[in-house]
C-alpha cells in the first residue's frame, strides 16, 4: 500500500521533542479513572489505540493538579505523588505502541461542582455567572500561591513518570482561562485589573513549570483565541497573551475557543448544515499565528485531508489537532496517511459526551 506523502505526515519539533507528523489528539475528557484520578484499563486500551493509530502527539484528557479543581469523579489525577505510577503507565501505554504523549494540566476554578471537589468551587472573583454550577469562592493570594506550585508539581510529576511534554489547559472556561477573561476576572489587585495583571497568573505559572522541569521540556499552552462571550476574553486581547507566552519560551499554543456559556460557539459545536462548523477557529489560529514564533496547533471541526492540509500549506496552522474524529477512528491518522480514506467519518453529532460519565467512552453512530 502506498503511503500519501503530505505535509500532514512530515516531522515537526516541538522544542527538542521531533514529532513524526502535524496530527495532533487533543485533550478529550473520557472519564475512564476511578474516583481517586487512576487510570483504568479501558483508559490505558484507548491510549494504545490511539498511539497505533498514527497520531503524532497524543494529549491526555485534563488531569487535576489539586483536589479542588477536579472537573468530574472519573478525572485524571496529577495532585498528588499517590498519581505518580498511574501516569507512568499511560506514558509507557503510549510509548510501547510508537506515541509520544503529553500530559494535558488543569483546574476546573468555578466550572467546577462542589459535589465533586468536595468544596466551594475557586475562581478568580465570586460573581454569579452562567459558566458557573453555582456562586464560587474569590481566591486568596496564598490560594493562588498554592495552586501556582500545585501546577508546578504535577508538571514535575508528569516529567518522572515519563511524559514527553505537558500542555497547560489556559481555555474553555477553565481555571486560567478565567483569569484571564475580564468577565471572569474583576480583581483589584496585582492579578486583575487590566490585561497584565490578568495574564499574571498564567505566566507565574508557566515560570514555576520552567524552574521545576527545565526551559527545554516541551511546555504546550492551550489558549482561547476568543471566549465567544460579549464580554469575555477577544482575539485582540488574546493575541497579546499569545505574545507574552511565545516570550516565555512555550513549545506550542494550541487554539481554541469558547466557553460552556458560548451558545452555539461553544468549544464542542454541533455540526450545522451552513458548514460554519468546518475548521471553526482557524481565523483565530492564523492570526495568533501572525504574532509567535512558536508552533501554532488548530483544532476544531477539522475533519478532512483537504481541509488539514490547506491550513499548513497556507501557513495558517503548523499542527492539526482532532477530538471527535479520533473518538470515532482511532486509527484515522494510518488511514489518512495509507490513502484509504480522505476524510473522518464523524458527524459532530456530540453523543460521545453523553458516554463519558457513564464510564463507557465511545461513538454512538453505528
Amino acid at each position: 500500500m502506498n503511503h500519501i506523502e503530505t505535509d500532514l505526515f512530515t516531522p515537526h519539533c516541538l522544542r527538542n521533542l521531533k514529532v513524526p507528523n502535524r496530527i495532533v489528539r487533543s485533550a478529550t475528557l473520557e472519564g475512564l479513572c476511578s474516583t481517586d484520578g487512576q487510570p483504568s484499563e479501558a483508559l490505558l486500551d484507548l491510549y494504545r489505540q490511539l498511539a497505533a493509530g498514527g497520531c503524532g502527539l497524543l494529549i491526555s484528557g485534563i488531569a487535576y493538579v489539586a483536589e479542588e479543581g477536579k472537573l468530574i469523579p472519573t478525572g485524571l489525577g496529577a495532585a498528588d505523588d499517590r498519581h505518580l505510577e498511574g501516569l507512568k503507565k499511560l506514558a509507557e501505554a503510549v510509548h510501547q505502541s510508537g506515541g509520544l504523549f503529553c500530559l494535558q494540566l488543569g483546574h476546573s476554578g468555578g466550572q467546577g461542582h462542589a459535589r465533586v471537589c468536595g468544596r466551594q468551587p475557586l475562581a478568580p472573583s465570586a460573581f454569579e455567572l452562567p459558566q458557573y454550577p453555582a456562586q464560587p469562592e474569590e481566591m486568596s493570594q496564598d490560594e493562588i500561591d498554592r495552586l501556582i506550585n500545585a501546577f508546578a508539581a504535577a508538571a514535575g510529576r508528569a516529567k518522572q513518570a515519563g511524559c514527553d511534554a505537558i500542555q497547560l489547559h489556559a481555555a474553555h472556561g477553565y481555571l486560567i482561562n478565567q483569569f484571564l477573561s475580564p468577565l471572569t476576572n474583576r480583581r483589584q489587585d496585582g492579578y486583575g485589573k487590566n490585561l497584565e495583571g490578568r495574564s499574571r497568573f498564567l505566566l507565574e505559572v508557566v515560570i514555576m513549570i520552567q524552574q521545576a522541569v527545565g526551559a527545554d521540556f516541551p511546555l504546550l499552552v492551550k489558549l482561547n483565541g476568543s471566549d465567544n462571550l460579549a464580554a469575555g476574553l477577544g482575539i485582540e486581547e488574546s493575541m497579546a497573551v499569545a505574545r507574552l507566552l511565545d516570550a516565555t519560551g512555550v513549545a506550542a499554543i494550541e487554539v481554541s475557543s469558547g466557553t460552556p456559556a458560548s451558545g452555539d460557539q461553544t468549544p464542542i459545536r454541533l455540526r450545522h448544515e451552513s458548514g460554519h462548523e468546518v475548521a471553526y477557529n482557524a481565523v483565530l489560529a492564523r492570526r495568533i499565528k501572525q504574532q509567535v514564533k512558536c508552533p501554532v496547533i488548530t483544532v476544531g471541526g477539522i475533519r478532512s485531508l483537504q481541509i488539514a492540509q490547506g491550513l499548513l500549506r497556507t501557513g495558517q496552522s503548523d499542527f492539526i489537532s482532532l477530538c471527535r474524529p479520533l473518538i470515532r477512528e482511532p486509527d484515522l491518522p494510518n488511514k489518512l496517511h495509507a490513502g484509504t480514506s480522505d476524510k473522518s467519518t464523524c458527524i459532530s453529532c456530540n453523543g460521545c459526551l453523553k458516554t463519558m460519565l457513564k464510564g463507557n467512552f465511545r461513538c454512538v453512530v453505528p
